[in-house]
């Protein structure tokens, strides 16, 4: 299998992972895991969303995070935005990348941001002046209405292109994509959107996050999202756990041949930190044993006795 010689690899940690966390991460903390993460050589991130800090307190201080982080030459950091109103603010604070998103189901979409698909689709209209990206949320599933018909993601991507929109990502809300259901969704959107540039945004709630990163990279797919140390999860979604860890699936990228720019030892030590900052132990697998190359002494080695 001849898989792409380099990928780029978006890390969304601080937006979709921090944003179900319960207690309020501070913003000086969120600005320093922002610039670790590009200092580890990830030069694409979804930093922070400009919603109703009701809806998401965590995201209150989108402003302030995004006037803080290092903004140096060579990365692009993506606001996400739910509406007209948060992508006047978002441009405001400074944002030059905006994320759109709608759900490929009427429930969630529905569920998510209050609205109707269409009424979505119409906000997109209103904003394509700012916006660079779009995503369509539950393009493999919704937890309300179960299968998603391929056909119903490649007409919303449609849309989207002929709107302007250049990039869209594929994302797997609640973890419910499958290496076909992850074929189809994409085949149909290639043959509706022949031009459009697709990326792939996957949760691991059934351990299926990797494996569906695989089918991507034999479609030839060469943009995934990931989160540092595998934080995340809808906030509207039950059962949405954290999406694929960031640092796993570049180990796993590198060691398919393919080329990331990141250093991995140094994206482990950011989940790491982010680990310790959060007090808990995250899903991450990478984070924990090292690389595969990395070799331990034999004063490591537990000892039979007697």
């Amino acid at each position: 299998m001849a898989y792409p010689g380099s990928v780029r690899i978006c890390d969304v940690g601080t937006r979709d992972g921090f944003q179900i966390e319960h207690d309020f991460i501070p913003t000086h903390d969120k600005i320093a895991i922002i610039d670790a993460i590009v200092a580890a050589g990830v030069r694409k991130l979804e930093v922070t969303s400009f919603v109703s800090p009701r809806a998401v307190p965590q995201m209150a201080d989108a402003a302030e995070v995004l006037a803080g982080i290092d903004k140096g030459p060579g990365a692009e950091f993506v606001a996400l935005v739910p509406n007209l109103r948060g992508a006047e603010n978002a441009a405001r604070a400074g944002a030059r990348s905006i994320l759109l998103f709608v759900s490929a189901s009427e429930t969630h979409n529905s569920t998510n941001v209050n609205r109707p698909i269409a009424a979505s689709l119409d906000c997109f209209r209103e904003v394509m002046a700012l916006a660079v990206h779009g995503a369509i949320s539950t393009s493999f599933g919704c937890p309300f209405e179960g299968d998603v018909p391929a056909s119903q993601v490649a007409a919303i991507a449609r849309q989207m292109r002929e709107m302007g929109i250049r990039h869209v990502a594929l994302g797997d809300t609640t973890g419910m994509a499958t290496p076909p259901l992850v074929r189809a969704a994409v085949v149909a959107v290639r043959e509706a959107c022949p031009d459009l540039a697709i990326a792939l945004h996957f949760h691991n709630t059934r351990a299926l996050g990797l494996v569906n990163v695989v089918a991507g990279l034999e479609l030839g797919i060469t943009e995934f999202e990931g989160s540092i140390g595998g934080l995340g999860g809808c906030p509207f979604a039950p059962g949405a756990t954290g999406n694929v860890c960031t640092e796993d699936m570049v180990n796993l990228m590198h060691e398919l041949g393919i080329e990331t720019g990141i250093d991995l030892e140094a994206l482990c030590a950011v989940a790491r930190r982010v680990e310790a900052m959060l007090g808990r132990q995250l899903p991450g697998q990478v984070m924990k044993a090292g690389p595969r190359t990395r070799l331990s002494g034999l004063d490591c080695a537990v000892r039979a006795v007697g």
